[in-house]
């Protein structure tokens, strides 16, 4: 059986439970949970752990980083899509590749910037076995984006930022949607929605995730 089957705690079974979970959490976009069920989270933590990577935690993938719980990646990626369909995304902070990955169900083109080198290196792996063909990673500042890419349909953060990156909203585009953790001492799902003319901002619930950090290593 291939890693990406699962067997025992990373089977499709224990995978069906997550989506199940997922539900009674509040997640009712059945694109998303078609998109949670399809991508096995297993393969992108570290051997010793992939045993608990269908429990809804985060759970550390090295460098000081972090692959978030499943409920956090359904929900960003809820408030992302909105019930629409999604054209180009643009992720900022690629870890290990699995949101990136759950993105890839969802979106015609995902692009995605990662900081750190070695971490961009795995997710390549990662996309590899998997075969997205629909995904392009750079190693670079997410603070910059891609201007020369946007406009983007949406824009996922997965890094606490202390305000809100005036550079990521120019590449929003109107009628796009920005999903990004927000705050310093506490950090606020905050999804942002560029509209004509100006951008409506409506902080969703309380989370916790590693620092947005500027340059790249």
């Amino acid at each position: 059986m291939s890693a990406l089957a699962g067997i025992g705690m990373t089977s499709q079974r224990t995978r069906e439970r997550m989506i199940a979970r997922l539900r009674e959490q509040g997640i009712k976009d059945e694109v998303v949970l078609a998109a949670m069920l399809a991508v096995p989270r297993h393969i992108f933590v570290e051997e010793a752990l992939a045993s608990r990577a269908y429990e809804d935690v985060a759970l550390p993938i090295g460098l000081n980083q972090t692959i978030s719980q499943p409920y956090v990646v359904a929900r960003m990626t809820e408030l992302l899509r909105g019930g629409k369909n999604l054209g180009r995304v643009l992720e900022i902070g690629t870890g290990c590749g699995y949101q990136t990955s759950v993105l890839s169900k969802v979106a015609s083109e995902v692009f995605s910037i990662e900081r750190i080198a070695p971490l961009l290196t795995k997710a390549k792996n990662h996309f590899r076995e998997l075969k997205l063909r629909n995904v392009k990673v750079k190693h670079g500042d997410g603070n910059d984006g891609l201007p020369e890419i946007a406009p983007f349909d949406g824009i996922i953060v997965t890094a606490g930022a202390t305000h809100l990156p005036e550079e990521l909203l120019r590449q929003l585009a109107v009628g796009g949607r920005m999903v990004i953790p927000v705050g310093s001492a506490e950090q606020m799902l905050t999804l942002v929605e560029r509209l004509p003319g100006e951008y409506r901002k409506t902080g969703l619930e309380a989370v916790k995730f590693v620092p947005l950090l500027s340059g790249a290593v």
